[in-house]
């Protein structure tokens, strides 16, 4: 009967146990599916995006690492085979209506962004063409409405039809040169200058076909050659425009007036850069510019050590109730209390001193990952000069053997690769820059110094240091979108202390302002004869 009872119990209690964590699996199974209803991503067929560019051998859905690490162990019973409830994920196929109303937005921003990029384009263009198209229409319909009543004016003519075929064809390359180049952004404002410039010459232009409409059209002049010198005009007067150019656009921003001070937000990386007067927006587009040149390739591996230091540092930390709780007996009851409360103090004293040793295990911690870089650096760069060597060697017997049994660049950099592999591996690792290289990328450099016979130095020179962003893949890099974010107006020029910062997906870019001081520099005149001395020998020394 004890036995069976106790069996009946335990029974029970199994069951209470499998009926709750049947509950709780169904809790589970629903919050995951309404969090992966709001978290697909369709990748395009073509390849990654911008934004989840790491997505090609991932699969769709995920169980997020909180739920595997923390839920997952404390649902697993012995009736696991009856209790466990299957968890399925959208589809690729399903959508959810918030995401067909976020495809909706992405396509209408894709418009956007399109129409934006190239309306001022077309806008150049078609008062481009205006402009070409206005002098050859000052010539040319005289010539057709009242071609009896012209003036025949000779070779004065012709001197200036040569003039005017000069100006124009220079005035299309220098138009060419200046305005028709291939953006390299889309910047939030029009450009200021451009703007005033496009609105010069189109009054410009406008205000030339008023005075031919009503001076030379309505009264159909006959002066023939003072048509052709208002064409001239009008040619020297857009010349004089496109100087103005050159000079607000290109020629104003040379001088450098204001040192701007770039400081990235997740490692500290500062560099300094002298701009001239450029708007803010120009200047955020100069300076991401120098920031994919200039800049360390972001590392977010680097921040994961300091991130789990103060994690560690953080569990170690307790909270305890110094005074205990009240217990409202006589005085024995209040030297208990004391008594209990005398431990806690001790464990936070503890706590304390721990806490005052955690410079000690920082320094341990990082000589020893200096000492294992060391160590990996030297097997690394051991394992490259025997490669290479070992490619000197198959070069000086291929010099010996036939034509026909020369081994290509690309087939040696296979052949020694596999030698330097693991090598290389375990130093990227320890350096935590492994993401940074494909083993594709490593082989084409790898070819690419045996093609220009470069030394192991030469080759380990790009593993060794980390080098500029630009060095490193698009897909390692390249940002969807930077946000600029400024108080003042983007197309507001630079000044003293103005401060924005360059946002993207991963870190940001503070930007700081400063004007060059004024330097007062002044000449004093050194007089030559003054650096004339006499040296005086005498004959007689003593000894």
């Amino acid at each position: 009967m004890d036995t069976e009872s106790t069996h009946s119990g335990y029974s029970n209690r199994s069951n209470r146990h499998g009926e709750q964590s049947r509950r709780e699996r169904r809790k589970l199974s629903s919050k995951d599916s309404s969090r992966s209803e709001r978290s697909v991503i369709i990748n395009s067929p073509y390849g990654p995006t911008q934004a989840s560019p790491n997505h090609n051998s991932e699969p769709l859905l995920e169980v997020p690492s909180s739920v595997a690490g923390d839920e997952a162990p404390s649902l697993q019973d012995d009736n696991w085979g009856e209790t466990t409830t299957a968890v399925t994920g959208t589809s690729e196929l399903s959508l959810s209506q918030e995401e067909v109303v976020g495809l909706g937005k992405r396509s209408e921003d894709g418009l956007g962004q399109g129409c934006r990029r190239y309306a001022p384009l077309a806008l150049g263009l078609c008062v481009g063409l205006l402009v070409l198209a206005t002098p050859l229409a000052f010539l040319v319909l005289p010539a057709v409405l009242w071609p009896a009543r012209l003036q025949a004016c000779g070779s004065a003519c012709e001197g200036l039809f040569l003039s005017v075929s000069c100006k124009l064809l220079i005035l299309l390359l220098a138009v060419w040169a200046i305005f028709l180049r291939q953006a390299r952004a889309s910047l939030p404002r029009v450009c200021v200058y451009r703007a005033l410039l496009a609105m010069l010459t189109l009054l410009l232009t406008i205000s030339y076909w008023l005075f031919y409409g009503v001076r030379i059209l309505d009264s159909q002049d006959e002066d023939y050659q003072g048509i052709v010198q208002f064409a001239v005009s009008l040619v020297d007067s857009l010349l004089f425009v496109h100087y103005l150019a050159i000079v607000l656009l290109e020629l104003r921003q040379l001088q450098p007036c204001y040192s701007l001070c770039v400081i990235r937000s997740t490692d500290g990386e500062t560099r300094y850069y002298n701009l001239g007067q450029l708007s803010i927006q120009r200047a955020a587009l100069s300076l991401l510019e120098f920031y994919y040149r200039d800049f360390p390739l972001h590392n977010p591996a680097l921040l994961s050590a300091s991130k789990h230091r103060a994690a560690k540092h953080l569990a170690g930390l307790k909270v305890y109730t110094v005074d205990g709780p009240v217990n409202p007996a006589g005085p024995a009851g209040g030297s208990g209390g004391s008594q209990v409360g005398g431990q806690p103090r001790a464990m936070i004293s503890a706590a304390a001193r721990r806490r005052d040793a955690t410079h000690n295990e920082l320094y341990y911690e990082e000589a020893d990952h200096d000492r294992r870089v060391r160590k990996r650096r030297a097997r690394l760069v051991v394992a490259v000069e025997e490669a290479f060597m070992h490619v000197r060697r198959m070069q000086q017997e291929e010099q010996k053997a036939s034509p026909g049994d020369v081994m290509d660049v690309r087939e040696a950099a296979l052949a020694i690769f596999p030698s330097m592999a693991r090598a290389l591996q375990k130093y990227l690792r320890t350096t935590r820059r492994q993401h940074c290289h494909s083993m594709d990328s490593i082989q084409r450099h790898l070819a690419f110094c045996l093609t220009h016979n470069m030394s192991p130095k030469a080759f380990l020179e790009a593993y060794l240091s980390p080098g500029p962003t630009l060095q490193y893949g698009r897909e390692r890099w390249m940002a969807g979108q930077w946000t600029l974010v400024s108080e003042a107006a983007v197309t507001s020029g630079l000044k003293e202390d103005t401060v924005f910062s360059l946002r993207c997906l991963d870190f940001s870019l503070a930007v700081t302002v400063k004007s060059i001081p004024y330097i007062e520099m002044t000449e004093e005149y050194v007089d030559p004869k003054s650096h004339k001395f006499t040296l005086s020998l005498q004959s007689e020394t003593s000894v």
